[in-house]
């Protein structure tokens, strides 16, 4: 009976173990379940937080405007590429001081006030340099995080297009009222000296009104070219491409400014070639060469020569044409210059002899609509400027 018990106690053991094992060896399945669904979801909000850090770096660094985060001791923090870019910064800027990174104490102060008093908006700053001055707008405000660091955050907006563009509108407007009042001057003046009778005699009425009549042709031509500019800029002249033969342009050229060179014993020299074809707007470009022969003929020194050629380039299907005058040539220092608005190397006699100072800005106008190029230089082999218009000479490369 004893041994019956014990075998039955010992059954009912082992039964309990195998039920023991099986629960230990479920939890032990469930707790490994856990651990690896607890290392995925690090795994993914790691991934999560990698992946939105790297999004804030890449919209922080494509911003236009430049970044700059100081903390609470002014040393930096973060910097973006558009700062980087715009000062021409290292990378190694971490915990540089400001005046360290940009040298300048007006944006030191800037920096203070949003630190202690509150933000700054819209502050200009001049930032000079030894290429350019660099124009910006400054905003700055004081920012604390959730360690309860302080520390400083600076936007800086770049203006220098914008004040550019602003002195030469301003330029522009005082070029346009000085090239107006002159003339306008001079109509005044006679018209006034004829009212009160002091040109008793026939012959000053004349003069008088042949004056009264220059400028006011000069008038004329000065809004004729600022309309014609401003549409060109704009975009409203439409270019009429067609297959043009060089060498006949030239020859018209030529024949309209004929008696204009023979008045300064000047002689007009085309050795371009009879099939030499351009594909451009006939008016347009026979205003830029005559322009362009024009002023040599105006600036050429008397019994000289004023020259046209052409070289082909055959890997763009282009044609350059060159024009030549024995002139005085170009100062190297008004070069860059000698296509903007109003620009003259010799003020009193490019008036003298009728210009608008708005010639060449036309031609540069003109020969960029034709998706072609101008350019200056002065002539090596003696004095004299050569100036060089690249066209296409086929309608392939006619951008509209």
């Amino acid at each position: 009976m004893w041994m019956l018990l014990s075998a039955l106690l010992a059954a009912a053991l082992l039964c309990v173990l195998a039920i023991s094992r099986r629960k230990i060896r479920a939890l032990s399945y469930r707790l490994a379940r856990a651990k690896r669904a607890r290392a995925e979801t690090e795994q993914h909000l790691s991934k999560e937080l990698e992946q939105q850090k790297a999004q804030q770096e890449t919209l922080f660094n494509r911003m236009l405007a430049g970044v700059l985060i100081l903390d609470g001791k002014g040393r930096v923090r973060l910097v973006n590429s558009a700062l980087q870019r715009l000062f021409n910064l290292p990378n190694n800027l971490q915990n540089k001081t400001l005046l360290e990174t940009i040298r300048s104490h007006e944006l030191h102060e800037i920096v203070q006030t949003a630190a202690n008093q509150g933000p700054v908006a819209g502050r200009e700053l001049n930032f000079p340099s030894a290429a350019k001055n660099r124009y910006f707008s400054i905003s700055a405000a004081g920012l604390k995080d959730c360690d309860a660091q302080s520390g400083v955050i600076v936007l800086f907006h770049d203006l220098t297009q914008i004040k550019l563009l602003e002195n030469k509108r301003k330029d522009f407007i005082a070029n346009v009222n000085h090239e107006l009042r002159t003339p306008l001057s001079m109509i005044k003046g006679c018209v006034e000296t004829l009212l009160d009778g002091n040109a008793p005699n026939p012959q000053d009425h004349e003069r008088f009104l042949q004056k009264i009549q220059k400028h006011t042709d000069r008038l004329t031509f000065l809004i004729e070219d600022l309309l014609a500019l401003s549409q060109l800029e704009s975009g409203q002249i439409a270019m009429n491409h067609a297959q043009i033969q060089l060498a006949s342009l030239i020859q018209r050229v030529f024949d309209d400014l004929q008696d204009r060179a023979k008045s300064q014993s000047i002689t007009l020299t085309s050795k371009i070639q009879t099939k030499t074809q351009i594909w451009a707007d006939p008016d347009r470009i026979h205003q830029v060469i005559q322009n362009l022969v024009d002023n040599g003929i105006k600036y050429g020194k008397p019994g000289g020569n004023v020259c046209i050629h052409s070289t082909a380039n055959p890997n763009n299907d282009n044609i350059t044409i060159h024009i030549s005058d024995d002139g005085p040539g170009i100062p190297k220092n008004a070069q860059q210059r000698i296509f903007e608005r109003f620009f003259r190397v010799d003020k009193a006699r490019s008036r003298e002899q009728g210009g608008t100072g708005l010639g060449l800005a036309i031609v540069k106008h003109i020969i960029q609509a034709h998706n072609g190029r101008v350019w200056l230089n002065n002539n090596h082999n003696h004095k004299g400027a050569v100036f060089s218009l690249s066209l296409p000479n086929k309608p392939d490369n006619n951008p509209r």
